[in-house]
């Protein structure tokens, strides 16, 4: 096909989209189509059935004729054939002013259907708005529709109580993970004194046993980082934040660094920063651990030798932080799984080298605590970019892994 042919083939424009108040109208029109069509022809069967007689009356059978002389007769085959003529005007004069009858009726008929279709539909658009903005971070709002007892109520009804089902599900799988994490603390800080006790005992230690308890240990850090993790991931799963206060953004990236400091040395990564006086509207700790895991995933998924540029901007209704880095080339794919728990580059499963996997989880489920969204992008050149949007104060940070 000819670069002139695709042009016109773009230039056709589309059809409308087939939506249900269309379908509603059209079939509206075609049923008063078909309903006016049916009524004009059984008019037009009567009205000529009815039309065709032709009545002849003998003149000498009037009363007071008879001793009149008859007068001549008229010739009834011009009386047939003038009563023929006028049958045929007058049934083509009924054809036609019924057909335009019809089509002015046809066009009144869609438009008056396009109306009562749209009337009909209104609950069913309105239930669809609001449930397009309900998600798992506002379960708790409700459809609520009033009105009479119908199907469109009923509807309207069992999506509430699905709506209701969710949210208590969700809450129990929240409510599991920050139990769970509690309880398996006892445990775990017994584990660790039993370690510590059994080699620091006063007689020589084994190597063996040595070894063996530096692995427990090393195994124990990280099950308490885990936990941890969770805690902090049902927090900010909860849904509210309390404590809000004017948080800067300065102390908390100078505090991330500060932290990373050991991984930014070893691997040779030079860091540009440009912060300012930019704050955010939140709870502090959650906003700090979102900074931190952010600035970690930039150090963790950088390459030797690379580069992390750190920006703020304080606007009239929004702060935005950003956060680049060189790093690997990522695929949309990619990119769109790692704010999933668990996930990570390169496999699903977590390694202790790589971190939990957690990460980007907490930093999407605080920025939604926060009533705002993570959204991540591979960057043209290699890398991730990571934004986190918080209405009326908005926090924007983006992570670039190149």
């Amino acid at each position: 096909m000819t670069a002139a042919a695709l042009r016109r083939l773009a230039a056709v424009p589309a059809l409308p989209h087939r939506t249900l108040r269309l379908r509603l109208t059209m079939l509206y029109g075609a049923l008063f189509l078909i309903s006016g069509v049916a009524v004009l022809t059984i008019t037009y069967v009567l009205v000529r059935h009815n039309s065709g007689h032709l009545v002849v009356v003998k003149l000498d059978q009037l009363p007071g004729a008879g001793d009149q002389p008859a007068p001549p007769l008229p010739d009834l085959d011009a009386m047939r054939s003038q009563a023929g003529d006028q049958r045929s005007r007058m049934l083509s004069q009924l054809l036609t002013q019924s057909g335009v009858a019809l089509a002015i009726m046809s066009v009144l008929s869609i438009g008056l259907g396009w109306l009562m279709a749209g009337r009909a539909l209104r609950p069913l658009r309105t239930m669809t708005a609001s449930a397009r903005r309900i998600s798992h971070h506002n379960l708790h709002e409700r459809l609520a529709m009033e009105g009479p007892r119908d199907e469109m109520k009923d509807l309207g009804d069992t999506i509430d109580e699905l709506l209701g089902r969710l949210e208590e599900a969700f809450a129990s799988q929240r409510r599991f993970v920050a139990n769970a994490s509690h309880e398996l603390r006892t445990p775990l800080a017994m584990m660790r004194t039993s370690v510590d006790v059994a080699t620091g005992k006063p007689e020589p230690v084994p190597p063996q046993v040595a070894a063996l308890g530096d692995k427990v240990r090393e195994g124990l850090d990280q099950a308490e980082r885990l936990l941890e993790s969770f805690l902090m991931l049902a927090r900010a799963q909860h849904g509210t934040v309390d404590e809000r206060d004017r948080v800067a953004l300065a102390p908390l990236v100078a505090a991330a660094l500060d932290s990373l400091g050991d991984g930014i040395a070893e691997r040779g990564i030079r860091v540009e920063q440009d912060v300012g006086d930019a704050a955010i509207d939140g709870n502090r700790t959650l906003l700090a651990r979102l900074v931190d895991n952010l600035m970690d995933n930039a150090i963790r998924h950088n390459e030797p030798g690379g580069w992390v540029r750190i920006r703020a901007t304080q606007r009239e209704e929004s702060t935005e932080l950003v956060v680049e880095n060189g790093g690997a080339h990522l695929t949309p794919g990619d990119v769109r799984a790692l704010a999933e728990p668990f996930r990570r580059l390169g496999g699903h499963r977590v390694r202790s080298a790589d971190g939990q996997g957690l990460g980007l989880s907490i930093v999407a489920a605080v920025a939604a605590a926060h009533g705002g969204d993570l959204h991540l992008e591979a960057r043209a050149d290699g890398g991730m970019r990571a934004s986190v949007t918080v209405p009326l104060v908005v926090l924007a940070v983006a992570v670039g892994i190149r």
